[in-house]
């Protein structure tokens, strides 16, 4: 043993690929359905590895953290900005809202509590769950140069001991105060008022959204209705109005040929239908005729593609408003398998507004669904490819902005190189999403940008901060978990009803935006398993985008206001 702590402290990077690998091992088990995460599990294993007495560069950490707020804000990007639209406002002044009362209610518990700078800024980060506050916070603390080196070093070490005692609470108590006692609050049945709002988003159609059961599929159909005869194709497909069922090829004459809108139906024409599996097998044999097997008339290349939507004439307008429109023939034959946006899937119905950055999933044939991606924007394909100089770039014209420090009463005020990178994610992210053919980050790696880029700091953190962490949580460990749950119930149960009755949102998505200002994953997952519906979603990403922003920087205002 001796050996390897000898070998560990020689060669400090292998104790950073220690604590990474048991971290995440750590972070991922279970106990009653909660389970730390990777940040936690591999900030408190840094603190034990630290124990060895490890020094590390902190030019480390450092590059880790910029690699992580760089992705951040690319992946929250389009959300920040489209949240400024008119129809967006009142989410974002929501979120703008709890957060100021999130700053307020850490810094006056920390100041009740008689916590120095850093610990009010490590119960900033674990009780609303933002762990990028402590890197935030750490920069400032560096750039009080009217406090000795000693009492900064104090603060630092602080911070990571505060974070671990709040985040448990601020974790689990979030999603258990959103997802069980909010609903209470708004004296609403959660379930039934997502069903109520389906119901008024779709207009009273079925979801078009595929369940296990529900597959689009395509079956063959000979054609026995005598009033189709002498019809178009279009006029056969208006029978099933919103189901969206479409004619691709006929057999005719022996022969195969491709169907179009224009198509005139002769007697004796054999269908190759697609459309919902459960449309064609209740429906079509009424509408149609009686189903035959034909295998080469149904044997068409199909694909399944994600597109970026770009097109502004399409952007927030509902499904329903863009089937009325005329260039909504140019999506025949294809169909819409799910919308992603900010990382979530949405309700797809047809009251769901499309914005611009969705992800659309869109499948049929291959000639249909071809022509159809550049009519919607931009077919993000699969690759390996990283634009590195697109994030290079962007980190380093971020962190030379953020550089810039501006004295406020005599005290030096900067985003700092971290608070820069941040903006210059947005940025990037947002014009990626309006311009999707550069800076393309490919998912794997920007889920390495903002979790190993987060967790690697995290771990240097822990490492370094680990010879102080035991004595500080022996001391203040009881009086931080209890101050914890003040920071973090209080803007719960503030904005709740904030949320409900001051911006009126509906109760369906009221909670969504609490937990998207909150930035707390954890919760909008409850919340959408309690409510049994994916609608709480929608009001989430906008707040998220803001609050992720905010929360950050609130590191620095908190640091400033308890120094």
């Amino acid at each position: 043993m001796e050996w390897l702590f000898d070998t560990l402290r020689k060669y400090p990077e292998l104790a950073i690929f220690l604590t990474l690998g048991v971290g995440y091992w750590i972070g991922a088990k279970k106990l009653g359905g909660f389970s730390l995460g990777a940040v936690t599990g591999t900030l408190l294993v840094g603190v034990l590895v630290g124990q060895l007495n490890i020094q590390i560069a902190p030019v480390v950490k450092q590059v880790f953290f910029l690699l992580f707020l760089f992705g951040l804000g690319y992946g929250v990007g389009p959300q920040f900005f489209r949240g400024m639209k008119s129809d967006g406002l009142p989410q974002v002044l929501f979120a703008v809202v709890l957060c100021v009362i999130c700053l307020l209610a850490s810094w006056g518990t920390a100041v009740a509590f008689g916590f120095d700078a850093g610990t009010g800024a490590g119960l900033l980060a674990g009780a609303q769950t933002i762990s990028a506050v402590m890197g935030v916070a750490t920069d400032t603390i560096n750039g009080l140069t009217k406090v000795d080196e000693a009492t900064r070093k104090q603060w630092i070490d602080s911070i990571p001991v505060a974070y671990a005692v709040c985040y448990i609470f601020g974790t689990i108590g979030s999603a258990w105060l959103l997802a069980s006692v909010g609903p209470k609050l708004m004296r609403v049945d959660l379930v039934k008022a997502c069903q109520e709002y389906e119901a008024q988003m779709s207009g009273g159609q079925d979801s078009l959204e595929l369940s296990g059961y529900r597959k689009f599929i395509a079956r063959v159909y000979r054609l026995d209705q005598a009033d189709l005869v002498g019809k178009t194709v279009a006029d056969l497909e208006a029978r099933f109005a919103d189901d969206r069922v479409f004619v691709e090829r006929i057999r005719r004459d022996g022969g195969v040929v491709d169907a179009m809108p224009t198509t005139v139906l002769q007697a004796g024409d054999v269908l190759g239908v697609a459309g919902r599996h459960d449309v064609l097998v209740l429906q079509a044999a009424g509408k149609i005729g009686a189903e035959v097997e034909d295998h080469e008339l149904i044997n068409l290349p199909a694909e399944l593609i994600e597109v970026v939507l770009t097109n502004k004439k399409l952007a927030g307008k509902t499904l329903r408003e863009i089937s009325a429109m005329p260039e909504a023939s140019l999506g025949r034959g294809v169909f819409l398998r799910k919308v992603v946006r900010g990382g979530h899937d949405m309700p797809v119905n047809w009251g769901l507004k499309l914005d611009r950055g969705d992800h659309l999933f869109i499948v049929g044939a291959k000639r249909d669904v071809e022509r159809v991606v550049d009519k919607l924007g931009y077919a993000d394909r699969q690759t390996a490819q990283t634009d590195m100089v697109f994030v290079g770039f962007g980190i380093v014209i971020g962190g030379l902005l953020g550089s810039l420090v501006l004295t406020v009463a005599g005290i030096p005020v900067t985003l700092s190189t971290s608070g820069g990178s941040l903006i210059a994610g947005l940025v990037f992210g947002y014009l990626r999403s309006v311009h999707p053919t550069f800076g393309r980050v490919p998912e794997p790696v920007h889920w390495f940008l903002t979790s190993v880029g987060l967790t690697t700091f995290v771990a240097v953190v822990g490492i370094s901060s680990g010879p102080g962490f035991v004595e500080g949580f022996r001391q203040l460990g009881f009086k931080l978990f209890l101050a914890g749950i003040v920071a973090t119930s209080v803007p719960m149960l503030i904005g709740v009803p904030l949320a409900r009755y001051v911006f009126k949102f509906h109760p369906a998505i009221a909670l969504g935006v609490c937990a998207g200002a909150r930035t707390t994953t954890a919760a909008i997952g409850q919340i959408t398993e309690t409510a049994k519906s994916q609608v709480p979603a929608l009001g989430y990403t906008i707040p998220y985008a803001i609050g992720n922003t905010l929360l950050i920087i609130w590191g620095i205002v908190i640091v400033l206001l308890m120094a």
